[in-house]
């Protein structure tokens, strides 16, 4: 089936997971990613039983630290 990866059209097998595409596209930290599936976030707990559909638009954010260390610049 086709799907959107981040934007990019691919390719999945029918039925995939969010857990079994995240393994297959070598997701890092994978417990400190958030997917998306059509716009709309999808709990973590949901990851290992969710079926993407065709022409599903998944996106894997990926949120990382920073900002102001306090001192005036």
């Amino acid at each position: 089936m086709k799907i959107l990866i981040s934007g990019k059209p691919a390719e999945a097998e029918d039925g995939i997971t969010i857990l079994q595409l995240m393994e297959r596209e070598q997701v890092e930290t994978p417990q400190y990613v958030t997917v998306a599936v059509n716009n709309a976030f999808i709990p973590m707990d949901r990851y290992a039983c969710y079926a993407l559909q065709e022409g599903d638009a998944v996106e894997f954010l990926y949120y990382t630290g920073g900002g102001c260390d306090g001192a005036e610049q």
